[in-house]
């Protein structure tokens, strides 16, 4: 997860006296770079993960260094630093606050700090942080794509991740991030990773197959989905207005062999949220369904789906008529006529005569348990491909 407001404190605190004074829960923040800044002005230039830092020379009143927070917090900025005893000589109460609210790490550094070596030296270890995590990148993918193989990967892996643990995998996707040139989506990526909460040296996170995805290792599944939630609601908050993200969370599964598969079903998960246009779906949640999303023969899937059901798309086609609704609905509700009808929003005679229309368009009286269940699988099938036919258009 790069280099983290918590990594900087642990270099930071002995040899450049910092302090955490508020926004606490934005510890782990990576940062991009450090900036210097005495002027507002210059955030509207943050790409994300800026790291600001700031003497007050140029923010006096408490107003200023308010309306400049929230400028951060706009831009996703990784957190403020306060260089305190000259023109800073304490820090506002209502700062504080705002940045509680809104987990924008608020740090001190005590005015006998030559900021000039500070930031050079942060800057040194964010950059080769930067270097480390790629490399952590390129070896997760080799996992992921060749899991045993593990010459190609464990090397690098081992001394960021516990191999023989858990691993957990979620998955960020959106339909234009595959169009995006590689600023767009660095840019992009950096104001996501802002959003990802408690998550540092257990986590990583990086571009693949035109999704983002996030490494979770050790941790409890309760806690990953504590993680993916906060994820999703700090989107929400953060990039309003932006085309909306789906997320699959993965299987927690043991050693790093198991990463192409929860990885395979974090994608999975991922594809049922754009289907249902929900921000997330867990695929252990998912019940039949994950036999549905993770079947990658699309002639099996073309067989048991449309093809089983080709009468009635034939006849809805036809009459424009809602004969494979129906279907769904009487499946669903298990035969219950009159539960089917007020779903389907008809009177309970209607749902009656079209089950009797559509058992002869099937041949089928579904009376059988195993036909049914093969002809709510087909529904299943039929609202992928329509959903991927009108994703494609």
């Amino acid at each position: 997860m790069g280099f983290t407001v918590e990594d900087m404190l642990l270099v930071s605190r002995e040899k450049y006296g910092m302090e955490m004074v508020a926004g606490g829960t934005g510890w782990s923040n990576s940062i991009s770079w450090m900036m210097l800044l005495e002027d507002a002005a210059i955030v509207s230039r943050f790409t994300g993960k800026e790291m600001a830092v700031t003497t007050g020379l140029g923010f006096p009143r408490e107003e200023q260094l308010l309306s400049l927070a929230e400028k951060l917090v706009e831009h996703s900025a990784s957190g403020l630093v306060l260089n305190t005893g000259m023109y800073l000589k304490e820090v506002p109460e209502a700062l504080r606050n705002y940045c509680n609210e809104n987990s924008l790490p608020l740090l001190t550094v005590p005015w006998s700090v030559y900021l000039a070596d500070m930031i050079k030296d942060l800057s040194i270890r964010i950059f080769l942080q930067g270097a480390t995590d790629e490399q952590t990148s390129q070896a997760l993918i080799a996992a992921i794509e060749n899991p045993e193989d593990e010459e190609r990967y464990r090397e690098n892996l081992l001394p960021v991740f516990h191999l023989t643990g858990s691993f957990q995998v979620l998955v960020i996707y959106r339909e234009d991030l595959g169009r995006m040139d590689t600023v767009e989506r660095k840019h992009l990526s950096y104001r996501l990773q802002l959003c990802i909460e408690n998550l540092t040296h257990n986590g990583h996170f990086f571009y693949y197959d035109s999704s983002f995805v996030v490494i979770m290792n050790e941790l409890e599944s309760r806690q990953a989905m504590d993680i993916a939630e906060g994820f999703v609601r700090n989107v929400k908050k953060r990039l309003r207005g932006e085309e909306p993200f789906f997320c699959g969370m993965g299987s927690r599964l043991d050693g790093i062999r198991s990463l192409r598969l929860s990885y395979k079903r974090a994608r999975a998960a991922a594809r049922m949220a754009e289907a249902d246009r929900v921000p997330i779906v867990n695929f252990d949640d998912a019940g039949t369904r994950r036999l549905l999303y993770t079947i990658e023969d699309p002639l099996l899937l073309g067989e048991m789906g449309p093809g089983k059901l080709r009468p009635l798309l034939a006849y809805d086609k036809a009459h424009h008529g809602d004969y494979v609704a129906t279907l769904e609905q009487y499946l669903l509700c298990d035969g219950s006529v009159q539960e089917a009808a007020e779903k389907l929003f008809v009177h309970r005679n209607t749902v009656l005569y079209r089950m009797g229309e559509i058992r002869t368009l099937l041949g089928d009286d579904l009376k059988d348990a195993e036909h049914r269940m093969e002809y709510l699988i087909a529904i299943g099938i039929l609202h992928m491909a329509q959903t991927r036919e009108e994703k494609e258009n």
